[in-house]
């Protein structure tokens, strides 16, 4: 990718908006239209009933995969941006690879570049912070509350729930849209013409 590439990997576990604290029982019946996500005009946009494809906890574990494929997919959107912008860090990732020339590249060509011990420590920073997110006394799954932050958050303990409530609706959505915005950039980038969209556009 563009040399935001190791922000947008890392951004599994970053979020713009508190994630469900709540604690949610598998034993109350968890339905798709009581969780956050569930919005006006769509409602619970479920169309191949994935929802109920298995238990309860199946149903938990996708809606965290959701919710770290949305935090992603919003920092990968960021940086791919930024970087189409003609924005980069200074100086060089190695002795042979600069920032610079990283951010003229596709995003498959610019990992290719990446050396492989710059790779090795990508991968081992998303490895410890699946682990230090899904490490939770109680796991979602079993009725704890939805993956947060790695890093220290605000303290949203103080907010009512109607707002909490829409900050977490709104971060779903605009992950979800964001996941759909990186999808475009790969494929537009990858075949030209396929996203008309983004036809012309000197970033792609």
């Amino acid at each position: 990718m563009k040399s935001f590439l190791a922000l947008a990997l890392v951004g599994s576990a970053a979020a713009f908006a508190p994630a469900p604290a709540s604690k949610v029982s598998t034993s109350l019946n968890v339905d798709l239209k009581d969780l956050p996500g569930s919005t006006a005009p769509v409602g619970p946009f479920d169309p191949f009933n994935l929802a109920t494809s298995g238990s309860e906890e199946t149903l938990l574990w996708f809606r965290a995969s959701e919710l770290k494929h949305s935090r992603v997919a919003m920092v990968a959107t960021t940086g791919y941006l930024v970087n189409g912008a003609g924005i980069h860090f200074p100086g060089m990732l190695s002795h042979d690879v600069s920032f610079e020339s990283l951010s003229t590249m596709n995003p498959l060509d610019a990992w290719n570049a990446v050396p492989d011990a710059g790779k090795a420590q990508i991968l081992a920073t998303i490895f410890l912070a699946e682990v230090i997110t899904e490490s939770k006394p109680v796991h979602y799954t079993k009725g704890g509350p939805m993956p947060t932050m790695v890093f220290p958050q605000i303290d949203f303990s103080g907010v009512d729930a109607a707002t909490l409530k829409r900050k977490q609706d709104s971060e779903l959505n605009n992950g979800r849209l964001a996941m759909i915005a990186i999808m475009s950039f790969f494929a537009a980038n990858a075949i030209p013409g396929s996203v008309p969209a983004l036809v012309g556009n000197p970033a792609f």
